[in-house]
C-alpha cells in the first residue's frame, strides 16, 4: 500500500510540474519551471538544465539551488564534455553514486559546489536532443549505501523530460511564431514610410522644377518655391531615418513597453502628416504575454486611424490600474458604426484585437460613430 501511495505521490508531483511549465510561453521561463520542478521532484539539492549549442557548448544553462552570487563566482558556461557530452551525445540516462569518481569526469571551477550522486536525463524530441537536466545530492541519503537516486527518481525525471520536450518545442514555436509577428509589422511600417518618403521625394522633385521654370520670368516666385524645396527636403531627410529607426529589431524584451510604445510612436508622428502622441502615467511592469497583446493592439489601432480613419490627431494613452493597465487609444478621423461588427471588424481588425485582448486574459471596448472619431479601449489584469 505505501508504495501504491508513493506512485500516486510521484505521478501527482509530476503532474504539478507539466502545469506549471504548460503556464509559461517564454522559453527561459519554461527552462527554469523544469529545472526547479527536477530538483523539488526527486529531492535533490542542486539541479541544472543546459541546452546545447552546435559549437561544443550551452546557449543556455539554467541552474535551481545555486545562488546568484555563488553563480556569478562558478565563471562561464560548462563545455560539453565529460558526463555532459555523454548524455548529450547518447541520449541516455546516466546515475552515479560519486560522479567524481567516473573516469569521465573532467572536474569543475573551485567555486563550484561539490557534487557526489548524480543523475542525469536527456530531453529529447525525436532524434535531436533539446537539453539536458542533471541532478545531484539527493537531500536524505546515505552516500555508503550507493546511490541516492533510485530507479523510481530516474523514472520520475524520464517522466518529466518528455512533458519538458513538448513544452520547450511550444515555447520555441511561441516565440517563433511572435519574431515573425514582429517582423511582419516592421515590414508593414516600414512599407508605409517608404510611401511617405516616395510622396515627399516626388513633391520635392514637382517644386525644383516649378522653381527652375520660374527662375527668370518671377524670382521672387521661385525664390518661394526653392523654400518650399529645402522645406521638403528636410521632411524627406526626417522620414528616412524613421525608416531606418523602424527596421531595427524592435525593443519590447529591451526596454519595456512604454519605451517600445513610444518609439513606435514617434515614429508614426514623423511619417504621417497627422499629429500622433503618447502618454504614460504610474506603468508598472506586466507578464510579457499582456505586454505583446497591448503592443499589437496599439498597432492595429493606429494603423487603423492613420490609414483607414483619415484622422487629424491621434493620442495614445497607457495608465496602470491597480495590477494592471488599460491602453486606450483615441482618434479624430471619420468613425465608423461599431454595430455593423462584421464588415467592419474584418476591414479594421477588430476581430484579431478583442482575440489578442482575449488570449492575454484582458477586455476590448470599441466606441465610434461616423463623423465623430473612434476610441479603442484595452484592459489587462497585470500579474
Amino acid at each position: 500500500m505505501s508504495n501504491e501511495r508513493s506512485a500516486r505521490g510521484g505521478i501527482d508531483a509530476v503532474s504539478a510540474a507539466v502545469l506549471a511549465m504548460s503556464r509559461h510561453r517564454e522559453v527561459r521561463d519554461v527552462l527554469q519551471t523544469i529545472v526547479t520542478s527536477a530538483r523539488e521532484l526527486v529531492g535533490a539539492k542542486y539541479a541544472a538544465l543546459g541546452v546545447p549549442d552546435d559549437r561544443g557548448g550551452f546557449a543556455q544553462f539554467v541552474v535551481d539551488g545555486v545562488s546568484d552570487e555563488q553563480w556569478k563566482r562558478i565563471g562561464p558556461l560548462p563545455r560539453q564534455h565529460g558526463i555532459l557530452a555523454a548524455m548529450l551525445h547518447d541520449a541516455a540516462p546516466q546515475r552515479l553514486h560519486d560522479v567524481r569518481t567516473d573516469p569521465r569526469f573532467e572536474g569543475w571551477p573551485s567555486a563550484h559546489p561539490e557534487l557526489a550522486d548524480f543523475l542525469g536525463v536527456p530531453i529529447v524530441d525525436g532524434d535531436e536532443v533539446l537539453g539536458a537536466l542533471f541532478l545531484a545530492n539527493e537531500e536524505c541519503c546515505d552516500p555508503h549505501q550507493g546511490s541516492a537516486f533510485t530507479d523510481d527518481d530516474e523514472a520520475l525525471l524520464r517522466t518529466l523530460a518528455a512533458h519538458a520536450a513538448i513544452a520547450l518545442t511550444n515555447a520555441r514555436l511561441y516565440e517563433r511564431s511572435r519574431e515573425l509577428t514582429i517582423a511582419g509589422e516592421r515590414a508593414r511600417i516600414a512599407h508605409e514610410l517608404h510611401d511617405a518618403v516616395s510622396q515627399k521625394l516626388f513633391s520635392l522633385r514637382l517644386t525644383a522644377q516649378a522653381a527652375a521654370t520660374l527662375v527668370d520670368r518671377d524670382p521672387q516666385r521661385a525664390k518661394g518655391e526653392l523654400k518650399e524645396v529645402a522645406r521638403l527636403a528636410a521632411e524627406a531627410a526626417d522620414e528616412l531615418r524613421a525608416v531606418v529607426v523602424e527596421l531595427r529589431p524592435a525593443a519590447l524584451e529591451e526596454d519595456g513597453l512604454v519605451a517600445a510604445l513610444r518609439t513606435h510612436v514617434q515614429v508614426l508622428d514623423r511619417a504621417h502628416a497627422a499629429r500622433v502622441a503618447f502618454t504614460a502615467r504610474s506603468v508598472r511592469a506586466l507578464p510579457s504575454a499582456q505586454e505583446e497583446a497591448l503592443l499589437r493592439v496599439a498597432q492595429e489601432a493606429l494603423h487603423n486611424a492613420l490609414r483607414h480613419a483619415h484622422a487629424g490627431t491621434v493620442d495614445v494613452l497607457l495608465e496602470g490600474r491597480g495590477r494592471g493597465a488599460v491602453l486606450r487609444v483615441r482618434d479624430d478621423g471619420r468613425g465608423f458604426e461599431p454595430t455593423a461588427v462584421r464588415r467592419a471588424g474584418r476591414h479594421l481588425g477588430l476581430v484579431s484585437m478583442r482575440d489578442r485582448a482575449a488570449g492575454a486574459g484582458g477586455r476590448l471596448t470599441v466606441d465610434s460613430a461616423p463623423g465623430k472619431g473612434t476610441v479603442i479601449e484595452m484592459e489587462v489584469p497585470g500579474g
